[in-house]
């Protein structure tokens, strides 16, 4: 599917009401525990639940995302919650964040075909500077068989395999964490995720 088209499916998606629930993503919460706040990027933002919670914790948040419909939905949140976000409409598949600029980079639920998964997940690790970390939250690939119904399998990956990448593509990156992630703690009851915590020294 071209760009333009998958850009205009997300919009419309947007349109029909906020899909990311009431508060941010759990996983991303638990690998950003404890840190000190700083700048913030989160890439592919969809309509800014998580960039909104950053904020309020104290980051200093950039949120990045192809639609200007969930652009529009994150700037309402974040007025709603009396929070400022530096909200930008980038296409990650021809704009890369400036190098070595941010404390924290996000990336959550960003299912991309593998060879598209790459650069992009790369870009995202040049972003990172010094004593900063890129948190990378999406479905195990073990989601769909013992989870939940979702993505394309062949689009879903594990921590390990995505920590190992980025530490080829870029040897400097040293992993805090690389883990599976039960929402729920029974299998087949709910959301399993992969956590990836890389910090830049």
């Amino acid at each position: 599917m071209a760009a333009d088209q998958r850009r205009l499916d997300w919009d419309e998606r947007h349109k029909g009401g906020d899909f990311e629930g009431d508060g941010p993503n759990p996983t991303l919460v638990a690998g950003a525990a404890g840190l000190v706040p700083g700048s913030a990027l989160e890439l592919a933002s969809g309509s800014g639940t998580n960039a909104v919670w950053l904020a309020q914790q104290g980051w200093q948040t950039t949120a990045v995302d192809w639609s200007p419909v969930g652009l529009a939905n994150g700037k309402a949140k974040a007025d709603a919650a009396g929070v400022a976000v530096d909200w930008q409409e980038r296409d990650l598949f021809e704009w890369s964040p400036p190098a070595r600029s941010f404390d924290l980079v996000v990336i959550a639920y960003l299912h991309l075909p593998p060879d598209e998964r790459g650069p992009v997940y790369a870009h995202a690790a040049a972003a990172v500077a010094p004593g900063g970390r890129l948190l990378i939250v999406g479905h195990d690939r073990s989601h769909g068989a013992e989870g939940q119904p979702g993505p394309d399998p062949a689009r879903l990956f594990t921590a390990n395999e995505i920590a190992a990448a980025l530490q080829a593509s870029d040897p400097e990156l040293i992993v805090e964490r690389a883990d599976v992630v039960r929402r729920v703690p029974l299998p087949g009851a709910g959301p399993i995720d992969a956590l990836v915590v890389l910090r830049r020294p």
